[in-house]
């Protein structure tokens, strides 16, 4: 049973089929795919693609990805979820995307705050770590003042539009 999670303004909810117009807007915007490791999508299939991989990694327990959605408004706006689950670990890796229409709203910090919580205690997650390029600012102010602990950089990890990459890494540890 997928999870549905809700905050004050956002509900976060499985990705269907019917998604797809949403996913490609937010995936075919370069201001969005700028730093998020692959390239930006030229085709409708490649959203339905990603929907179909996210839904199998949640059935594999290998990944969770919600849609953020509005609540006073039909449509996701952006996504959020785990990568790299290891359950027998007990640890996975944060990741979201929001389209640029809804930047510096609070959105992101609400669904990551809702995820994180999940993780921790629904998914029994020990440690939550986070990847994120060493120019999105935004992303790396968030992370921290959400309490996630830089690590250091992780030197061409991401490579992308044929160049690679230096990023942060980022870790939120249960009870800490």
């Amino acid at each position: 049973m997928f999870p549905l999670l809700e905050t004050e303004r956002l509900n976060l909810r499985r990705i269907e089929k019917e998604d797809a117009e949403d996913i490609f807007r937010c995936f075919s915007n370069s201001d969005v795919t700028r730093y998020y490791g692959q390239e930006s999508f030229t085709s409708f299939e490649q959203a339905e693609q990603i929907i179909e991989m996210f839904n199998h990694n949640f059935k594999e327990r290998r990944g969770i990805r919600w849609g953020m959605e509005l609540k006073d408004q039909k449509g996701i706006i952006g996504s959020i979820g785990f990568n790299a689950w290891v359950p027998k670990y007990k640890r996975a890796e944060i990741g979201y995307e929001l389209h640029p229409d809804f930047w510096r709203k609070g959105y992101a910090s609400e669904a990551v705050k809702a995820v994180v919580d999940y993780g921790f205690n629904h998914l029994d997650l020990n440690r939550i770590g986070a990847v994120v390029f060493l120019d999105n600012t935004a992303s790396n102010d968030l992370l921290i003042k959400l309490g996630f602990e830089k690590e250091g950089v992780l030197r061409n990890y991401i490579y992308q539009n044929g160049i690679s990459y230096d990023t942060n890494v980022y870790s939120l540890v249960k009870n800490h």
